[in-house]
């Protein structure tokens, strides 16, 4: 009798003990260690596609970096007729009036004046933050017609950010000039980045603007009294 209730105490023991092993599991031994690893949380943008997280732009980085980092925040806006900002829309004119004002740079609503904005710049030379001016569309345009703003560097192939029109993939996007329909429209590169706002060609060579207005005393007078306003550009 003593050796059924010794069975029987031992089945209950291993019993207890099968269901408390499978309620809390195995601990590690006292040659194990538990390594747990902090992973930080995915953030959105990694993990829905077609969606852009914002992003905070560096306050340390050089002008021209923080701004296209600004300008790739924009990826995928509308493109609008005449449109200024992100929700409404772009036109080509309205995307760079949009960027560039982020950062204090004033830039014109008009692809056509553009064109003489900031100073030139050698194609050769254009860097990130340049800003790209082309003709239109038509064959036979010799006119500013769309603008964009450069995201390459010097010796790679002209890249750069813009609001299209175009039928197929209309928006803000990123284009490329060589091998593309670009190259044969392609008109000039402006610098605008620590350019006085707005500096034409003639003020960037130096040249001053006169407001003139002259006054004649009646005949016969002695003197002739000119009143003259001269507005030196700023370097």
């Amino acid at each position: 009798m003593r050796y059924v209730w010794l069975t029987f105490l031992l089945l209950v023991a291993g019993i207890s003990g099968y269901f408390a092993w499978q309620r809390f599991g195995k601990q590690p031994g006292p040659n194990r260690v538990a390594v747990v690893y902090r992973l930080p949380a995915r953030p959105v943008a990694d993990t829905t596609p077609g969606t852009l997280e914002p992003v905070a732009t560096p306050l340390d980085l050089p002008q021209a970096d923080s701004l296209i980092i600004f300008a790739m925040q924009q990826l995928g806006s509308p493109y609008t007729y005449a449109g200024t900002t992100p929700t409404g829309g772009f036109d080509c004119s309205g995307f760079l009036m949009y960027v560039y004002g982020r950062f204090g740079v004033s830039v014109p609503h008009s692809t056509a004046l553009l064109i003489n904005t900031g100073r030139a710049v050698p194609r050769e030379q254009a860097r990130r933050g340049d800003m790209v001016i082309f003709t239109g569309t038509a064959a036979t345009s010799t006119t500013p017609g769309h603008a964009g703003i450069i995201v390459s560097d010097p010796g790679q192939p002209l890249r750069f950010i813009h609001s299209s029109s175009a039928r197929r993939e209309s928006g803000v996007k990123i284009s490329q000039v060589e091998g593309t329909d670009y190259e044969r429209r392609f008109m000039g590169i402006r610098r605008v980045l620590g350019v006085a706002p707005l500096a034409t060609e003639n003020q960037a060579a130096g040249k001053t603007s006169a407001n003139t207005k002259g006054v004649v005393t009646a005949p016969g007078a002695s003197a002739t009294k000119v009143k003259t306003k001269v507005k030196r550009a700023s370097h």
